[in-house]
């Protein structure tokens, strides 16, 4: 009896060490961020904090926003959408816009800057605007966006899509303008610091990435600086199919922010290179159009997925983004099919 009782006590303590190790391996490997409350219907998300408070940009009618305190509960922001209607300057330039789409929220020279893009779908003739505010807290007193135009537009007759904008500071902390879909690629402009329009000094159309085979299924730029590289993070495939969506996030890096930019396997972004870093599972398909958001020594990468469960409705996902030894940046559920 003794040595029975012996023997179930030290298979319940390997069970009880198993379960433990168990655990704490998928603790390490889940870097999703459980999520509540106004979650669903976010499509293109980009996500920025001020004081005590985040915020979540995203696609839709005048530009919806979401606020969190912990970044796990999430409600419709008070004082939003940012617009009533499509401001008019971009309005003029894409007739027939409803929407106002893949919206960029930054934080530079004393203002809020929120870089919006208008087009329809499937066209080129498109355009992103600027509207800039000094807080993001709808109860303060200088709450108010103000529209400031057009930055960059696109017609019929040009090779690029003047959509999909994402700011990004240099090294000398001097402001850049990527943007662009499908058509010939990702690109990218120089802006002047003071006015958050392009630079008249440097009036360059740099190409950063593109794919060379029809549909040239490329778009949604977003870069971030670590350490001694600039990475830019770009969609592939098709987006906006709910379930049926193939979309998802590839990365590559570079020297320097206007590039040139290649992958883990030094294949040119600008040659349809880039290291994949999103994957579809059984419930979320089409992971893509993100944004990466930083705080307290740790990257969160933000994108929207379709919800196989509610019949493929765009759904916020945020995970913690990891970074190897060779300095690639990587999700831990994804980590083997990378």
């Amino acid at each position: 009896m003794i040595r029975r009782y012996g023997l179930t006590a030290c298979v319940v303590i390997v069970l009880l060490s198993q379960l433990t190790a168990y655990r704490a391996q998928n603790q390490e490997i889940s870097s999703s961020l459980p999520l509540k409350g106004a979650f669903q219907n976010v499509h293109d998300p980009v996500l920025i904090r001020q004081d005590d408070s985040y915020y979540i940009f995203h696609t839709g009618l005048g530009v919806p926003v979401k606020r969190s305190v912990d970044l796990h509960h999430w409600r419709i922001a008070r004082g939003t959408p940012v617009f009533r209607r499509i401001p008019k300057e971009a309005a003029a330039h894409v007739p027939g816009a409803t929407e106002i789409w893949a919206p960029d929220i930054s934080y530079y020279n004393g203002r809020y800057h929120l870089y919006y893009s208008v087009s329809t779908f499937g066209s080129n003739r498109s355009a992103i605007g600027l509207a800039t505010n000094l807080t993001l807290h709808p109860a303060a007193d200088d709450f108010e966006w103000t529209d400031q135009g057009v930055v960059i537009s696109s017609d019929f007759s040009d090779e690029f899509n003047a959509i999909d904008p994402n700011l990004v500071l240099d090294q000398d902390e001097e402001p850049w303008l990527a943007f662009g879909s499908f058509w010939s690629g990702i690109k990218m402009i120089k802006l002047d610091g003071e006015t958050g329009k392009q630079s008249q000094r440097d009036t360059t159309l740099y190409s950063l990435a593109a794919r060379a085979d029809h549909p040239r299924a490329i778009e949604a730029p977003f870069i971030i600086r670590h350490r001694d590289f600039f990475y830019l993070f770009v969609s592939f495939d098709q987006c906006c199919a709910g379930i049926d969506s193939t979309y998802h996030v590839r990365v590559g890096r570079a020297d320097a922010v206007t590039g040139p930019y290649v992958d883990r396997a030094g294949v040119s972004m600008l040659e349809g290179g880039g290291t994949q870093i999103t994957f579809f599972n059984e419930r979320f398909r089409g992971p893509g159009h993100n944004a990466v958001f930083y705080e307290d020594d740790q990257h969160y990468i933000v994108y929207h997925a379709y919800d196989t469960v509610y019949v493929g409705t765009p759904t916020l996902q945020i995970q913690r983004l990891s970074w190897n030894d060779d300095g690639w940046p990587y999700i831990a559920e994804f980590w083997d099919r990378g």
